[in-house]
């Protein structure tokens, strides 16, 4: 986290702990404020990562699952990077900045996906390097966010995963009331100050909470090298490309895709634990009785509930999902009760 963004952010009433704001003195409070108001976050507990050099494009066309070209259209794209054995490494968002590329991915991830990106550039003209420091990022999100955008930054994209550039900063729409804003650290005081007078600053699992409502997935340590890509519903949400090269693990990718249907798909659901001294995590398995003690699917984001429980996204066999009830942890734990994704699967 920038020191100086810390230090305002800290101002304000911010608990921080590990680079990531926890929330600013009542996080129930925040977490019910998401269904009400419009919400403020700072995103510190994402890393960045940069990569310039004329070759830059070609490298990052060769590594990773979505098509980067995308992002000269003032868009940002989902995408992943794999194992040679298409398991995916990380999860990210990626647009473009200027003259460079930037990947936006879980702070905990972002050294060890540099450094193993770095390795690969040989003789390729990029430069990789840690920019986690050097722009500020804000997540708005509520009915009243565009609005609220509108008269800080002065306008915002009229489409999903959209970008534009205004004087203060970018701004890169993620949904209908959901945006990030991009600043240059001397930006972030004003426009957070400016925002707040609107909004509730809230903590980042808030924002968790509206990335799994959203069905975006997160790669975090629990989960690396445990899904393929289409499992985790990288393939509805843009995060691959079929018509383009080859990357890490694409062979397996392609044939799982051109197969036909995907066994396991990622869905959204709650859990209720039995107390709240056992938190539903990221890693966790799930069991069902067509499967008897072979796990049929693992948790990949989960965080509060404002409704109550624990909100999940969950990678799933799909035909236990059909035919029966799916327990957490063990054959007798509580039951996910299945909601609707805000898209579809059928790709």
């Amino acid at each position: 986290m920038n020191p100086a963004w810390q230090t305002y952010l800290q101002s304000r009433n911010a608990v921080i702990q590990d680079d990531r704001v926890v929330h600013y003195g009542n996080s129930a409070a925040e977490l019910a404020s998401v269904s009400s108001g419009t919400v403020i976050v700072d995103l510190s507990h994402f890393g960045l990562i940069g990569f310039s050099g004329e070759d830059a494009e070609s490298f990052l066309q060769g590594q990773l699952s979505c098509d980067v070209r995308l992002t000269k259209h003032s868009a940002a794209v989902y995408g992943s990077y794999c194992n040679p054995k298409g398991r995916m490494l990380a999860s990210f968002l990626l647009w473009q900045d200027k003259s460079q590329y930037v990947m936006q991915l879980p702070a905990v991830l972002q050294a060890a996906i540099r450094k193993r990106l770095s390795m690969y550039v040989l003789r390729a003209k990029v430069k990789v390097a840690d920019m986690g420091d050097t722009l500020i990022r804000i997540g708005v999100a509520g009915s009243n966010a565009d609005t609220l955008i509108g008269r800080v930054l002065g306008r915002i994209p009229d489409r999903d995963s959209g970008m534009i550039h205004t004087e203060k900063g970018s701004v890169l729409r993620l949904g209908q009331d959901r945006f990030e804003l991009i600043l240059a650290p001397e930006q972030g005081p004003e426009v957070w100050g400016r925002l707040n007078e609107d909004s509730v600053p809230v903590g980042a699992s808030v924002w968790e909470w509206l990335q799994i409502k959203a069905g975006i997935p997160i790669i975090l340590p629990a989960t690396q090298e445990q899904f393929i890509p289409q499992m985790a519903n990288l393939d509805a949400i843009g995060g691959i490309s079929f018509q383009k090269g080859c990357y890490p693990g694409q062979e397996i990718v392609a044939r799982t895709q051109y197969l036909g249907k995907i066994k396991r798909r990622m869905y959204l659901a709650n859990i209720e634990p039995a107390t709240s001294e056992s938190p539903v995590k990221a890693g966790d398995e799930l069991f069902g009785a067509d499967m008897g003690e072979q796990s049929i699917g693992m948790v990949v984001n989960a965080t509060a509930s404002p409704d109550g429980g624990f909100d999940v996204l969950a990678v799933i066999q799909a035909s236990s999902v059909e035919g029966g009830k799916v327990h957490w942890k063990t054959l007798d734990g509580p039951v996910l009760e299945i909601m609707p994704l805000p898209y579809s699967q059928n790709h």
